[in-house]
């Protein structure tokens, strides 16, 4: 049967046979082929197994076909994504493998792996594009609140049994509603900060994260602490920030901002440390760097 075939393509992956567990899952695909849409998930777990195996044996274009095929039938899994992205960085095709980790990180911004793609795409890119590399970029597709409360995390074993979980603890409905409340209330807090009303930002961003704990909320919330020269908030906030993402670029400059103004130069000094090895051409950072060693 399809899910014997899989189990015994998954234990052949295990023993590093990777050969073997692609024909066993080819086989698994060609008894599930006559099944359609009644099969599409299954299907697309196997497909995605199968590009780990190419991604294994360094056949990146087929690990590539195989995670476009998976993602055709289920759109935005993570396995799929994540093994598509280290695909196209084994091509060099750093921008499509920079989308792909930062879909990957709309869908769960807890997968370390793509936080970590997304720091290596960025660097790779600085280099190779200079400060404009963001213009170059294919467009980063809007992932559906839907999706974003569908997947689990993957485990770091690749590539398990497990077809994709249904994540929360709480009701679908009410999660997928306090994510939407909260990204509405994100994109008022971003319409004030434009005319320059930051002290109604801060109410808004505030009323976002009581609803959903998101990085770019927390940044955003301490720019406008640091306008508003609210100094202690805005390391707090870049803080909370850098729990979610280790090596956020903003947080890290915008936290060494407010600790050169708290007159902490040693701290704000290696906040811009640790922003410079992300990436080592960021001119504010810099430059920041250079009043900072002068006070």
């Amino acid at each position: 049967s399809p899910s014997d075939l899989r189990r015994a393509g998954n234990e052949e992956f295990r023993r590093g046979q990777y050969g073997p567990a692609a024909e066993l899952y080819t086989r698994a695909l060609e008894l599930l082929e006559a099944a359609g849409e009644a099969a599409a998930e299954e299907r697309s777990v196997l497909l995605a197994n199968r590009a780990a195996c190419h991604l294994k044996d360094g056949t990146c274009s087929l690990c590539v076909a195989d995670c476009n095929s998976a993602l055709d039938l289920v759109p935005f899994g993570i396995k799929p994504l994540l093994r598509r992205a280290a695909a196209y960085e084994a091509l060099e095709r750093y921008p499509q493998a920079y989308v792909d980790y930062k879909t990957v990180l709309q869908v769960d911004c807890s997968v370390q792996a793509a936080h970590d793609g997304v720091n290596r795409m960025t660097k790779a890119l600085l280099e190779k594009d200079g400060v404009n590399w963001r213009q170059k970029l294919p467009p980063i597709p809007t992932v559906p609140i839907s999706a974003q409360t569908r997947w689990s995390a993957p485990s770091a074993a690749a590539p398990g049994a497990n077809t994709p979980a249904t994540a929360p603890q709480r009701e679908p409905d009410k999660a997928a509603a306090n994510a939407e409340r909260a990204r509405t209330l994100k994109e008022e807090g971003n319409e004030l900060v434009k005319k320059g009303n930051h002290k109604k930002a801060v109410e808004k961003y505030s009323e976002s994260l009581k609803l959903n704990q998101e990085c770019a909320t927390y940044t955003n919330r301490a720019l406008c602490y640091l306008t508003l020269k609210q100094y202690k908030e805005a390391v707090e906030d870049c803080t909370e920030a850098l729990r979610l993402d280790p090596k956020n670029v903003k947080a890290l400059y915008r936290r060494a901002q407010a600790l050169k103004e708290l007159k902490d130069y040693k701290a704000s000094i290696a906040d811009i440390k640790s922003l410079l090895k992300t990436e080592p051409k960021n001119t504010a950072a810099l430059r920041l760097l250079q009043e900072l060693n002068r006070a």
